[in-house]
């Protein structure tokens, strides 16, 4: 009744979760079959939140196993919450809410995408989202597009019919390789619903392996005179940016797109949409060649390492010795020894049989690759400062101590609290005299039942153990007669 009147639920309305438990079907025509009802019905894969479980996922499997009897979806995926670069849940009240639409004007939606999928974890109830995080994605999506541009700048156009695994020169099938390895590391991280390990296979290879590596190795051969190995790698390039894209694709769709059509302008262009292209599959694996130009890889890093560890000076040469080198390290460093003079700043290579004195000794392989650092570095001012770095970890730790905020530079409580809480903390004194009456009373059993021939000591003030040891019994020995 109201004002009078009696009142009469509508008989059309339905309750606001029933009715979203009916959504799988009731959205394609139920109760009639309609064609779209036999095509959609049942849907593949379910992505929601985890606030929802009982309100609307358990209702709809069990309305959809009710009337058509068939779950509606065979797997249930459930995302993060988005909160703040704080790990705090976005408030009005609070003002740090994060609206995407101005990370995408500042970012651009696929950096925005990137940032998100890059931290969406497994098992993670919360992502933590900041223009910090945006601000990466837009740098990866920067280093892709001037891939592309140095790519297309060099000659590298698709050819029509290019066949990886045909390919002869040993760069080339070691990126056919690693582009394989990328594919397959990719594929099953998006089947297994790790958004993380896709987006972050992804981008070590795209960022290390091809922009950083394959394309600096292969810019003597760009600029060589060698027709057919050029012709090679251009191609392969073309290549292995096309899967770069193709796998980019569902996390970066709009920069895969353009650049996927952009591409075309120089060489063969794609009929369809990159969305519409077939997912890629590893076409190459040649173990000795990713053996090879990998190990060509980890020497230049290292030796990279430790000029920066050594404080060398960027523009200063220095020799290289590698001592314990097998027949096939000898083969690679006369292979390779343009690009180790080139990238690592070295201004010999050379093979020894022992390591010479006042070298940097690093591990590669079997071998040992030493850096003669007489006359390029003062030792003398390096040893004493390896010593002084110590001292100077604890003048900066007392610095950074001193920055912390102190009892007196932190506003105080009100009194009231203090009084309160203070009323429910134990009191010392009280503690410790209760503990001294009951060693007392423990020592005076222990005599009882041990008798008077065995006495007992209790730690106490003069006794050797820390105060805040556990106590214990000590038997001293027996007297004698």
């Amino acid at each position: 009744m109201a004002g009078g009147k009696a009142l009469t639920r509508d008989e059309d309305v339905l309750d606001t979760w029933f009715s979203s438990a009916l959504w799988p079907f009731s959205t394609l025509g139920w109760p009639h079959k309609t064609p779209e009802l036999e095509r959609y019905y049942k849907t593949d894969v379910l992505i929601t939140g985890l606030d929802i479980i009982f309100f609307w996922v358990a209702r709809m499997m069990m309305q959809g196993i009710h009337f058509m009897e068939e779950v509606p979806f065979h797997t249930v995926y459930f995302n993060s919450i988005v909160v703040d670069g704080k790990g705090k849940k976005m408030s009005k009240s609070t003002g740090n809410v994060i609206d995407p639409l101005d990370l995408i004007g500042r970012f651009g939606a696929d950096a925005t995408r990137f940032a998100l999928a890059s931290q969406e974890v497994q098992a993670r109830r919360m992502l933590r989202m900041s223009d910090q995080a945006a601000e990466g994605g837009q740098r990866f999506a920067t280093k892709l597009w001037n891939a592309a541009r140095f790519a297309e700048m060099n000659g590298c156009a698709r050819m029509e019919g290019f066949d990886p695994a045909a390919t002869k020169h040993t760069l080339n099938r070691w990126i056919a390789t690693e582009t394989g390895r990328c594919i397959a590391e990719v594929t099953e991280a998006l089947e297994d619903f790790r958004f993380n390990d896709a987006s972050g296979a992804a981008y070590r290879f795209t960022w290390n392996t091809f922009c950083d590596w394959y394309l600096e190795l292969a810019k003597p051969i760009f600029n060589g005179d060698d027709e057919a190995a050029k012709a090679e790698t251009r191609a392969t390039a073309a290549w292995a940016l096309d899967e770069i894209l193709k796998v980019l694709h569902p996390i970066m769709p709009f920069l895969t797109e353009e650049l996927w059509e952009r591409l075309g302008d120089e060489g063969n262009a794609h009929d369809g949409l990159l969305m519409l292209t077939a997912w890629p599959e590893p076409k190459v694996s040649d173990e000795a060649a990713a053996g090879e130009i990998n190990w060509l890889v980890d020497l230049i890093s290292e030796i990279r390492s430790v000029r920066a560890e050594m404080n060398i000076p960027a523009g200063a040469k220095v020799s290289v010795v590698v001592a314990g080198a097998s027949e096939q390290t000898k083969v690679r460093l006369k292979t390779h020894e343009s690009a180790i003079l080139r990238l690592a700043r070295a201004e010999t290579v050379s093979l020894a049989d022992a390591a010479p004195s006042g070298a940097a000794q690093i591990i590669v392989g079997e071998a040992t690759v030493c850096l003669p650092l007489a006359g390029v570095i003062d030792l003398g001012a390096e040893r004493p400062d390896f010593r002084r770095k110590p001292a100077s970890w604890k003048v900066r730790s007392r610095r950074s101590r001193r920055s912390f905020p102190t009892r007196h530079s932190l506003p105080r409580p009100p009194k009231r609290l203090l009084t309160a809480n203070a009323k429910k903390l134990p009191n010392p004194r009280k503690s410790w005299r209760r503990s001294r009456r009951r060693s007392v009373v423990w020592r005076k059993s222990a005599r009882s039942f041990l008798g008077p021939e065995r006495a007992l000591s209790f730690p106490g003030r003069n006794s050797v153990l820390a105060p805040h040891k556990r106590t214990h019994v000590c038997l001293a020995p027996e007297e004698s007669n």
